[in-house]
């Protein structure tokens, strides 16, 4: 019976872990495409693709998407990784 606790914890662990690890991999590609947009965003303001006020507004919605995101892997993984 201990031997099967054992197992069974050992197998909880490895699956927290690797969706955690999961979950943190795919919060960086969002938070990469959220900046990979922005510059594009940044470069065709300039090249005025598009227009100023238009890439502005974008801009700023694709920066606090960016900080909604950082807040949200520090509140949820890297203070989890502190303790």
């Amino acid at each position: 019976m201990k031997k099967i606790l054992i197992a069974v914890g050992a197998l909880g662990v490895m699956s927290f872990t690797s969706n955690q690890l999961m979950n943190t991999f795919l919060l960086s590609e969002a938070l990469n495409n959220v900046q990979d947009m922005r510059e594009w965003m940044v470069e065709d303001q300039k090249q005025g693709i598009i227009e100023f006020d238009y890439a502005e507004y974008y801009i700023e919605y694709l920066n606090e998407t960016e900080d909604l995101l950082v807040e949200y892997y520090n509140a949820n993984y890297k203070l989890n990784t502190d303790k």
